[in-house]
């Protein structure tokens, strides 16, 4: 089985989306977050262009859809959205509890206006009202703010009778299908979808699914899960959200990873040759004995290794990075631009150090500390460290810019990568000089044809050149943790 590569981590809670895209927001309970990516939403993003759309799990464990409105979980959702975004909404498996015992999280069953006052365990009182009170509250708050509502029945619990799964706890599968039919909001069969797999797959298989109990998954289970939703909403021919989606990518769980993070000359667009235009890291994959290794590459266009930080895309390869994994880790084409500016504001601090500046954000409309180039490249060190994981750091990719016949190098975001990963205990490789030799090499008439814009993205012929100039230099290492698994000659 396999597991997608992308997963959101609990730090997703507090990550900036790029405001100038729409977002799926996800709430929830355990089943869509758990630690350690154990919920399936933190794997959901994997199926979406996260250039083109934000995706962030709200969904907080323990909670039922009257808790997570009382604590003001779903306030704090709500003040975030905007017109063209859109909802997940997932309520149930703690919604039969008793009302004013245990943990008090409690509605009363059914859709009806029903109310009846309570004494909470902590001697407060609270009129509890019905599931289908608190899920219309959701409904309504999120069209109110121009966003959609999708409605989805509940995950399956490892219940088994007779050979068949148990197909939702208790009736809130059918409340909520009847609630988006009422409110003529999509709704996605998340329970049958399941069970059929379940099913399909036999007791003794699903069961290693469910370490702990019936009713939370593995990592992999939760990322079975995440496909399933994925697939329940591919049901839906005319629902806007499949303009988002990407084709499945899928990693071996059982095998060593190799993790590609950096910007557009690394990954560009959606890695599909868009206008020509390819980043090193499609051709590298032929190097790797795929069998071997997974070859996974999370590098988006148009970050810098600060706002690949803060928006929570290292959140998302961090959380599914495990001991005896590699990191290869290129930014700088984009650190060099203005730190507050009102089209991207995407700049880091020139240097090693630890200045800082304190911004107002315009585009995410938040005060932001911001750090220096080698303080991002040091926390991506040493937080891969800290998983049990390899990095490698690489000198930006050169432009094509000639000076007296010679390809311009990098005099400054080179050497401070250099600098950054020595101290750090990384590998280095300085493709910036490994590349513009190459270039040197052949001149400008055969380099003009390796670029399909004036002097940054490579055609795919330039990404080839790119992505061996890359394995030439892992292999000079003085121990490439990659060696074993290169292929003797490429296919």
């Amino acid at each position: 089985m396999f597991l997608p590569l992308l997963a959101l981590s609990a730090a997703a809670l507090a990550q900036t989306p790029d405001p100038r895209l729409p977002t799926v927001f996800l709430i929830g309970d355990s089943t869509a977050s758990n630690t350690g990516g154990k919920g399936w939403g933190d794997h959901l993003a994997n199926y979406f262009d996260t250039a083109k759309v934000n995706v962030v799990n709200r969904s907080r464990a323990g909670r039922g859809s009257r808790t997570f409105l009382t604590e003001g979980l779903w306030d704090k959702v709500k003040n975030d959205l905007k017109s063209g975004d859109f909802v997940f909404i997932q309520f149930g498996h703690n919604d039969g509890g008793p009302p004013d015992r245990d943990r008090a999280r409690g509605s009363l069953p059914g859709l009806g206006g029903e109310s009846k006052e309570f004494t909470l365990p902590n001697g407060n009182k609270e009129v509890v009202y019905t599931f289908g009170h608190y899920m219309r509250e959701f409904i309504r708050g999120a069209e109110s703010r121009g966003a959609t509502p999708v409605l989805l029945s509940l995950t399956v619990r490892n219940i088994w009778k007779d050979g068949k799964v148990e197909r939702g706890s208790g009736r809130f599968g059918g409340w909520t299908q009847e609630l988006a039919s009422t409110a003529g909001v999509a709704f996605l069969d998340v329970t049958n979808i399941i069970a059929d797999r379940y099913e399909s797959m036999g007791e003794e298989k699903v069961k290693a699914l469910f370490p702990i109990d019936h009713t939370h998954t593995s990592v992999e289970g939760a990322a079975l899960t995440a496909s399933l939703v994925v697939a329940a909403l591919n049901r839906i021919p005319s629902h806007p959200l499949l303009a988002f989606l990407i084709a499945k990518r899928s990693i071996n769980p059982a095998l060593p990873s190799l993790f590609l993070i950096g910007d557009s000359t690394v990954r560009n667009g959606r890695g599909d040759g868009g206008n020509g235009q390819w980043g090193w890291g499609e051709p590298l994959v032929a190097y790797f004995d795929t069998t071997r290794l997974n070859v996974v590459n999370r590098a988006l266009g148009g970050l810098s290794s600060r706002t690949y930080y803060t928006m929570g895309h290292w959140d998302r390869v961090k959380a599914i990075l495990k001991r005896g994994d590699i990191v290869i880790i290129q930014f700088g084409h984009n650190d060099n631009g203005p730190l507050d500016d009102t089209a991207r504001a995407r700049g880091t601090i020139k240097g090693v150090g630890e200045e800082t500046r304190e911004i107002d954000n315009p585009l995410t409309g938040k005060h932001e500390t911001v750090h220096s180039y080698g303080w991002y490249l040091r926390r991506f060190i040493t937080e891969t460290h800290a998983a049990g994981a390899t990095p490698i750091i690489c000198s930006p990719v050169p432009r094509k810019i000639w000076r007296g016949g010679r390809i311009a190098r990098s005099q400054d975001y080179a050497a401070w990568a250099r600098e950054v990963a020595a101290a750090g205990s990384a590998h280095f490789v300085d493709l910036n000089s490994l590349i513009a030799d190459r270039y040197d090499e052949l001149g400008p008439v055969r380099v003009d044809p390796l670029f399909a814009d004036e002097h940054t993205h490579t055609t795919w012929a330039g990404a080839e050149l790119n992505a061996s100039a890359l394995v030439k230099g892992l292999n000079q290492l003085p121990r490439n943790p990659l060696a074993g698994y290169l292929r003797e000659r490429r296919p």
